[in-house]
């Protein structure tokens, strides 16, 4: 994929150009960072993979990274190597950007690192749940590797694309209780706070950050609610994505 003579990538062109257009989507994703946001506690925020910094729209104050520039990103810097002190952060958050890290474990190790105490990591990201992994595996651009291992170690690759990914990293990692302990075992500085499961038919229905919708945005709102009153063990096998909080001990 070129980049446009501003040095932008175009991926991130098309996507801002959706989010611009498409008010659904904005809806969607205002709902997602109100969330994030409830999750932290007062201080800071840092918000890592920000795209194409649409989260200040609902936040201004948050300080934005990520590892391709775009106006409204403060610091392009890997995720895998913050340029900030430790614990200075109150809350990170993350929006679809874990399966997309190379080396999650590592990641995770940095996140704590600029935590404070009682500071909190609160991620929303793709679930392999019963209904949404036949979506993802089959029309879905992004893979699905449920065989990967996400603890591994993984050699860095200067030439990696950005948007490569595995969808299966944050279920691999945070969708069981065995799992979960690994990585409080492996992570020992963070606590797996909760795990929770949503976007059931708004999200799916939205298309996403492709242009074409199945919901208007009217519909958005009482989607949203009709979601919340649907029993957590039927979510766990229809939602889409999965809202998990760490919190650093």
């Amino acid at each position: 994929m070129t980049n446009n003579p501003a040095g932008l990538n175009q991926r991130q062109i098309v996507h801002r150009e959706v989010w611009e257009t498409k008010r659904a989507i904005r809806l969607l994703y205002q709902d997602y960072h109100r969330q994030l946001f409830e999750n932290c506690p007062e201080g800071a925020i840092l918000d890592i993979g920000g795209g194409t910094a649409h989260i200040k729209q609902t936040r201004t104050d948050v300080v934005s990274v990520d590892i391709l520039r775009f106006p409204g990103i403060d610091v392009v810097a890997d995720a895998h190597r913050l340029p900030f002190q430790g614990s200075v952060f109150g809350g990170v958050v993350m929006l679809d950007v874990l399966h997309h890290l190379e080396r999650p474990i590592e990641f995770l190790n940095e996140a704590s690192r600029v935590l404070k105490p009682g500071g909190r990591l609160v991620m929303i990201e793709p679930a392999m749940t019963t209904l949404a992994r036949r979506f993802y595996d089959h029309f879905h651009e992004e893979p699905v590797d449920m065989t990967a291992d996400p603890f591994a170690p993984v050699p860095i690759d200067p030439n990696r694309d950005p948007f490569d990914a595995n969808q299966a990293v944050p279920t691999l990692l945070f969708a069981t209780e065995p799992a979960r302990r690994r990585v409080e075992q492996t992570v020992p500085s963070l606590r797996v706070s909760s795990v929770d499961w949503h976007s059931l038919f708004a999200y799916p229905m939205s298309g996403g950050l492709q242009r074409w919708s199945l919901i208007p945005a009217a519909l958005v709102s009482p989607t949203l609610q009709l979601e919340k009153m649907v029993p957590a063990a039927l979510r766990k096998h229809l939602a889409f994505r999965m809202i998990v909080v760490l919190e650093r001990v």
